[in-house]
């Protein structure tokens, strides 16, 4: 009885314990797509949790002054367009219109369309561009704004850090052996059990450690503070 339960003993208790940081779900930087003037930034918001509101503000004066021309532009084209087309249908039913009358008013109703189709598209470029702009979040964790007013932005910098603090997560670096059956295996949390699995792992050897395997587990998000230690056991 006694070799049975030495035998048994390893299978049930041994476990390799890991130490791994509660993390947010995501963390992501969000960068410019436009070269714009950093007109304000709401540097209040940073350390919590916002929604809907604009964080971020880049000027976009010069488009919307654009976007008013381009759509009084596009009523007239409109307008062009409808009688273009009109008497193209017109004239295309008429025998006793010449092939160069006919030719004429088509090309005349194309050219408008194209003008007209020109123009709803700088309209839609206007519009994206002022979007872009205003940087607003909508229910995440604004962790730092890494711009201030009166900078000058470009395609690709930096402007600030958001978490998405909705979720939780602890990143693990896992042995080769501690792989077999992983998806059988239940996680205990500071030495106890809970109905957690592992959710994803990396089946290539991290960059970093090059000897092990990285593995994440998904919870929800703590209500006190993020960053804590916690141990981690895999049985």
């Amino acid at each position: 009885m006694k070799l049975f339960l030495l035998l048994l003993t390893p299978l049930f208790v041994w476990a390799k314990v890991h130490y791994a940081k509660l993390e947010p779900y995501e963390s992501v930087t969000l960068k410019s797509a436009v070269s714009a003037l950093v007109m304000d930034v709401d540097l209040d918001a940073e350390g919590s949790v916002v929604d809907q509101k604009r964080v971020i503000y880049l000027d976009d004066r010069l488009d919307k002054i654009s976007l008013k021309t381009s759509k009084a532009n596009l009523l007239i084209l409109q307008e062009t367009l409808k009688r273009k087309e009109s008497y193209f249908h017109r004239i295309d039913k008429l025998k006793t219109a010449s092939a160069a009358q006919k030719d004429e008013a088509f090309y005349s109703f194309a050219s408008a369309k194209t003008q007209y189709m020109d123009m709803e598209y700088k309209i839609a470029q206007l519009e994206d561009s002022i979007e872009k702009k205003s940087i607003v979040l909508h229910r995440k964790y604004l962790y730092e704004i890494m711009v201030r007013k009166g900078d000058y932005v470009t395609p690709g910098s930096p402007l600030a850090k958001v978490v998405d603090a909705s979720r939780a997560k602890l990143v693990l670096y896992l042995d080769a052996e501690e792989l077999e059956g992983i998806e059988e295996k239940s996680v205990y949390l500071d030495g106890k059990k809970s109905e957690l699995k592992v959710d994803k792992v990396w089946r290539v050897a991290d960059e970093k450690f090059i000897s092990s395997y990285r593995a994440e587990i998904y919870l929800d998000a703590p209500e006190g503070s993020f960053s804590k230690l916690v141990k981690v056991e895999l049985k």
